[in-house]
């Protein structure tokens, strides 16, 4: 099947990438002529376990292309995926413009028959926005499919090739059976493609996301209880994790949620609830917990140190918002590193993946370090706050031996309260006393 991925950002590469590997031909287009410059290169924009490899492979074997021509693009494919971004407006709500342009776009070039997928994370009701977007500019037929991805940045590729489920929402048998087919090789353990109509396929993503960022902001209010009651979250988390109607999955508790999804995703549903006359309560605590839990680093910082924190040098282990991946948008290490310096202090860091991208996005107002045990030398403490494996094993020793003092605050609970005070640690971590 020929398919055509409107944008080369995280959702489209990964997109086209996977359904190239099962033998479609997929052309991913972008007007941003560097970005295509690059991946013609063979430079992968973003930093995503195994997606180079399968880059790679694809494009060797003639099965994946990229291009800034869009309009030869739609005219070559069967279906047309929109992947392009959708950033927070100053409310919240989701911008839809690039997805509305593209939609124009393919109106504009479409000779036959087009299966128009929405990949991009969009609100109920852009389904109907974009069929009346092409269906002002053209005559031709098409159906509009909303086909949400479902995708862990760090993990995308394996759930991408082997779903929990595909969500395919369509009014239209054609497109449906379009869509089932080009899912099926994905699909061979049984688990289950669901059609529905496109609101409810747009409803699912948000309702998801939002699910799974409840749960981290409910932990982390419950770590919250902890400290104060003198209880160990921890331990807590596997007392109702292993009740099957709770389970463990987004039950650690730590520094906050970050990404391009859930903070995302949280605020456009609770724009999408206001706009239709509704104050969603419980979505509005999940955002308003997690933009509290952001400081509870730094506030730990401040009351073990002072207020002033003139001369006080910090490590930090830990940029991107998650391990496995790059992405530093509104990862709390930005949050903590602001509120430090602005009490004077100064920071180095050190990122496994992320060192780059920090960069781009923090400037030079903190120091880098080459490796883990290097940002430590001369710090005061060492604040800890993405959970990278390689973290997780260093000698407390190596770790004493670099800092001015054994002061650790541990944001996302890596490593064990117990044994590091006993080394000789004054330790703090996320709902431990």
């Amino acid at each position: 099947m020929k398919i055509a991925v409107i944008g080369t950002g995280y959702v489209g590469l990964v997109v086209g990438t996977c359904f190239a590997e099962t033998g479609n031909r997929v052309t991913c287009a972008d007007v941003d002529e560097n970005k295509i410059r690059r991946l013609k290169d063979g430079e992968v924009p973003i930093y995503e376990p195994g997606l180079e490899e399968l880059i790679s492979r694809n494009v060797s074997e003639g099965r994946l292309s990229f291009t800034t021509d869009v309009a030869a693009t739609i005219k070559d494919a069967l279906v047309c995926f929109i992947a392009v971004g959708t950033p927070p407006d100053e409310d919240g709500s989701a911008d839809l413009k690039y997805v509305l342009a593209v939609a124009k776009s393919i109106a504009e070039n479409m000779d036959d028959f087009k299966v128009v997928v929405t990949k991009s994370t969009v609100p109920v009701g852009t389904n109907q926005k974009v069929r009346e977007t092409i269906e002002a500019i053209t005559d031709k037929d098409f159906a509009v499919v909303s086909n949400p991805e479902f995708l862990k940045e760090g993990a995308a590729i394996d759930d991408f090739m082997k779903p929990d489920r595909v969500v395919i929402g369509t009014t239209s048998d054609r497109a449906r059976d379009i869509m089932t087919d080009l899912y099926e090789p994905f699909m061979r353990t049984g688990k289950p493609i669901i059609v529905m109509d496109p609101a409810s396929a747009e409803m699912t993503k948000y309702a998801a996301n939002s699910m799974l960022a409840t749960r981290i902001s409910f932990m982390n209010e419950m770590a919250a209880i902890c400290e104060r009651v003198g209880a160990d979250v921890n331990l807590v988390r596997k007392g109702i994790g292993t009740d099957a109607r709770i389970g463990f999955p987004f039950l650690f508790a730590g520094a906050g949620y970050g990404g391009s999804c859930f903070p995302k995703d949280v605020r456009a549903l609770i724009s999408t609830a206001r706009d239709h006359g509704y104050d969603p309560k419980i979505v509005n605590a999940v955002e308003e917990v997690n933009f509290a839990q952001k400081s509870v680093m730094s506030d730990k910082v401040i009351q073990h140190f002072g207020e002033d924190l003139s001369g006080k040098h910090f490590a930090m282990w830990g940029l991107a918002f998650k391990p496995k991946t790059d992405d530093m948008r509104e990862a709390p290490s930005r949050v903590i590193i602001d509120a430090l310096m602005e009490r004077g202090a100064t920071v180095t860091a050190f990122d496994p993946e992320a060192m780059e991208e920090a960069k781009h996005c923090i400037g030079d107002k903190i120091d880098y370090a080459s490796t883990a045990l290097g940002a430590l030398e001369n710090a005061d403490a060492l604040i800890l706050i993405t959970e990278w494996s390689e973290f997780r094993h260093v000698d407390p020793d190596d770790i004493k031996g670099h800092l001015k003092s054994p002061v650790l605050f541990d944001g996302r609970n890596i490593f064990d309260a117990q044994r590091m005070r006993a080394e000789g640690f004054t330790y703090f971590g996320i709902g431990i006393r």
